[in-house]
């Protein structure tokens, strides 16, 4: 009887293994490796060309030590769905934590048929370097307003900008590489460049 219930021990204790311990450990395992991936791919994108190799590097580290091994013993529909989840749910806490991070820079073009003047002066007075042209859009003048900010400073650039035209037409755009410009201080809190409104 003993060696029964050492028999049916182990099996339980295989089948508890396989069917939970298993799946959860690949899913979490598959979330760090893909939010790496993720990270690195977003990295190369922006051009941190010092930062993409250590994630790489992580990334395949964990693939070959840790995830190597539990593929190996990858059997059941639970560990093929940890399987999945893990990678669904890297893709997404990677883009979670870029967007937190916002690493790089990006241009942002406000587009206005009234107003501009007053958006200059306040982007400017908050500390941004502004760049505007005359054009002609479907409706008639327009005048385009251009920024490039850290990607961190979007909000604040489009809350000014909602601001003076809560019917302004905005695009951002990714910039590769930046050189020189008009930039806000890095540790300058942005509560402090907003532009004060005179009391009447």
């Amino acid at each position: 009887m003993d060696a029964m219930n050492i028999l049916s021990q182990s099996l339980s204790n295989a089948d508890t293994y396989t069917l939970i311990i298993l799946p959860i450990l690949i899913f979490f395992a598959r979330v760090i490796d893909v939010t790496l991936g993720t990270m690195r791919i977003i990295m190369v994108s922006r051009g941190r060309r010092k930062i993409a190799p250590i994630l790489g590097f992580v990334e395949v580290f964990i693939w070959i030590v840790a995830i190597g091994q539990m593929m190996s013993h990858l059997e059941g529909i639970n560990s093929f769905i940890g399987y999945a989840a893990g990678f669904a749910a890297g893709n997404y806490v990677g883009m979670i934590i870029e967007d937190k991070v916002a690493l790089g820079t990006v241009m942002v073009r406000i587009f206005l048929s009234g107003g501009s003047k007053e958006l200059i002066r306040d982007l400017t007075s908050a500390g941004f370097g502004v760049t505007s042209f005359e054009g002609h859009g479907s409706s008639g003048p327009v005048t385009e307003v251009f920024t490039t900010v850290r990607r961190k400073e979007i909000r604040h650039v489009f809350s000014i900008a909602h601001r003076v035209n809560p019917k302004a037409f905005i695009t951002v755009e990714d910039t590769r590489t930046v050189e020189e410009g008009i930039f806000l201080p890095q540790s300058r809190p942005l509560s402090d460049t907003m532009p004060q409104r005179k009391s009447k």
